[in-house]
């Protein structure tokens, strides 16, 4: 299935509208010290401080708001232990509907009650994700609910996508945005809406060494299916369901791509602790890695780090520190 730019624009702004009343435009933060090092403007786009704790509500509610009443009356679907499962229950809680969550038998205690604390009920099924989505949208499907997916749903595109449309109003120009890349749902809705503009703007995926699925399935022109190790970028780790939309778009709209090794994401995430006093998760390190590993390409130049997410343990930052 392809989509073209000016489609999820147009979504883009449909959503926009939709979600406004309900979410936190972040803020973009100056980084003098990233600024100082590419010879450049580098701005940090602050997801880590939007509710529920990163960019994943924008995408929930815009699905959630786009279903009709008997849909949200019999109940909706989803699979996730990280953000999208704290932005969907969240929701569930706020706007009262039955809301079913799937996660794998593996998922720490912490995560599953941290879910429980907005009363959704939690399944467990299967010892990966991939297992629990699967199994997520066969119940969907059997019992007649809607599944919600995390990032392979247009509507859930266009929400991440009204990102871009806060910073085209914060920032005068955009010549490069450095955006984290799982599923691909974050980095879809942000390229759709800018490569809708006639400005090119260069849009650079991030992804780990260790975890690097849509990297590896761009660079070999299908989806592969391959084992993620261990990285603490776990916000973006595990693979893509077969038939992604996200991954048509990610193959023609994101320019470049970087794969970042476990030091790079660590030493980024410790500067922007160190630099900007921020709490960010592996994942949002990512941007910042890649920009400091490819920063000589953008001297003088106006440049974009999506900072994701907060979402990172106490025993996790412990550790790096």
């Amino acid at each position: 299935m392809s989509i073209d730019a000016q489609e999820i624009a147009k979504k883009t702004f449909e959503a926009e509208k939709r979600i406004r009343p309900y979410i936190r435009e972040t803020p973009v933060e100056y980084s003098p010290y990233l600024s100082q090092q590419g010879n450049c403007e580098v701005y940090l786009k602050l997801e880590n401080i939007q509710l529920t704790g990163s960019f994943k509500l924008r995408g929930a509610l815009n699905k959630l708001l786009s279903l009709d009443r008997l849909q949200k009356e019999k109940g909706i679907i989803t699979a996730s232990s990280g953000n999208h499962g704290l932005a969907f229950t969240y929701l569930t809680k706020k706007f009262d509907f039955k809301g079913i969550i799937f996660l794998p038998k593996i998922t720490s205690n912490a995560k599953i009650e941290a879910l429980r604390e907005y009363g959704a009920e939690i399944r467990l099924y299967g010892d990966d994700c991939v297992k629990a989505e699967m199994q997520a949208r066969a119940t969907a499907e059997k019992e007649g609910l809607t599944f919600m997916s995390a990032y392979n749903d247009l509507q859930v595109i266009a929400g991440q996508g009204t990102i871009a449309l806060e910073l085209e109003r914060q920032l005068k120009s955009i010549d490069a945005v450095f955006a984290p890349v799982g599923g691909g749902g974050l980095i879809g809705g942000i390229a759709g809406h800018l490569k809708s503009r006639p400005e090119f703007t260069e849009i650079i995926g991030c992804q780990p060494y260790n975890s690097r699925v849509m990297y590896e399935s761009i660079e070999a022109g299908r989806l592969l299916d391959l084992e993620s190790k261990p990285t603490i970028s776990d916000g973006t780790a595990g693979g893509i369901e077969p038939g992604a939309i996200t991954f048509a778009i990610c193959r023609e709209m994101v320019d470049t791509w970087l794969a970042l090794s476990e030091k790079e994401i660590i030493e980024a995430l410790k500067l922007i602790l160190t630099k900007h006093h921020l709490l960010i998760e592996g994942a949002a390190a990512l941007s910042v890695a890649a920009f400091l590993k490819d920063k000589s390409r953008f001297q003088g130049k106006t440049v974009v780090l999506i900072i994701s997410g907060n979402k990172i343990s106490i025993e996790t930052l412990k550790k790096i520190l």
